[in-house]
């Protein structure tokens, strides 16, 4: 299970190599030419000498045009010593594999993509003898994606988007957005999605918001972050009482789950249809009015049309 958003920040392109090169095309608008195949690749580039060196994510793409190899750092913040390993990396990818190694630098930090696209000059000032020029995707070159039919059209990019901006004033669309484009793909490819976003939400009200959304969503309940917020949940005392049965548990949490999608939403919860939500106990109409809840533009909207 990712723990982190430095996990997910490059295994996103080991689920899915092709975001990786439409990326660096679309929004990079670098040439490279399309790959017609990927191979996920040893990222351990030690020597023999006992120093360790990893990369993140090791890519080979095969195109028309040659073999890439694909090099992907999850930056969270500037790091000097990066100015030594990369320019090592590359050295030596080159050396053992006689393929082009390409650096993508990756963050969820302006800051950071602003400091990790500087060029590296290694040599004479002015006349260098090497010079490492990181591609580098985060928040200023990342598209926004706010709009589900946009969403669904790359829902890879989506999540990416999500990852990415997950922490600024657009987090509610996007995440809204992403959240209806995942029922388009298969349960399996979206549960690992789920996942990489749920690790990219330092905003803890964000990482909320997102966990509302994905507990509406079937297949969520069948990945083991839902354990996990099952598991916080008993913390904090949302079930409280394990005598009651299953199903009254079960009952309380959508309860609870619609009321907190809408006031996370900033929609206005009137004591009417609290009550209503609250004295509901059919799980299926409660399922019904928490899918509503992603979308609705008032509280009442969850009871405008269809079953209740």
């Amino acid at each position: 299970m990712v723990s982190s958003s430095h996990e997910a920040m490059h295994r996103i392109f080991q689920k899915d190599p092709a975001l990786l090169t439409r990326a660096l095309q679309q929004v990079l608008g670098v040439p490279i030419p399309e790959p017609r195949e990927f191979a996920a690749m040893n990222v351990d580039l030690t020597e023999v000498e006992p120093v360790e060196r990893r990369v993140d994510t090791l890519l080979r793409a095969e195109t028309d045009e040659g073999v890439y190899l694909l090099v992907v750092e999850s930056q969270g913040e500037p790091d000097q010593r990066k100015w030594g390993s990369w320019p090592y990396y590359l050295s030596y990818l080159y050396e053992k594999y006689r393929c082009d190694p390409v650096l993508i630098v990756v963050t969820q930090s302006s800051a950071t993509a602003r400091w990790a696209a500087q060029p590296i000059h290694l040599g004479v000032r002015g006349c260098p003898s090497l010079t490492v020029r990181p591609l580098v995707l985060g928040p200023d070159n990342v598209p926004v994606i706010a709009d589900e039919r946009e969403a669904e059209q790359d829902v890879p990019l989506a999540v990416l988007s999500a990852m990415t901006h997950g922490r600024g004033r657009n987090s509610a669309v996007i995440l809204e957005s992403l959240a209806a484009a995942l029922r388009t793909i298969d349960a399996d490819s979206a549960a690992v999605f789920v996942q990489f976003v749920d690790s990219c939400l330092a905003d803890p009200q964000a990482q909320q918001m997102w966990r509302d959304l994905m507990t509406a969503i079937n297949y969520f309940w069948r990945h083991p972050l839902a354990e996990q917020v099952r598991a916080e949940g008993r913390e904090e005392g949302r079930e409280e009482g394990r005598e009651e049965g299953r199903e009254e548990g079960m009952i309380r949490d959508r309860v609870q789950m619609t009321l907190q999608i809408l006031e996370w939403r900033g929609i206005p919860v009137p004591d009417s249809v609290r009550n209503r939500v609250a004295a509901c106990s059919d799980l299926d109409q409660l399922e019904v009015w928490a899918q509503r809840a992603v979308h609705a533009s008032s509280a009442e909207d969850l009871f405008a049309s269809g079953r209740g």
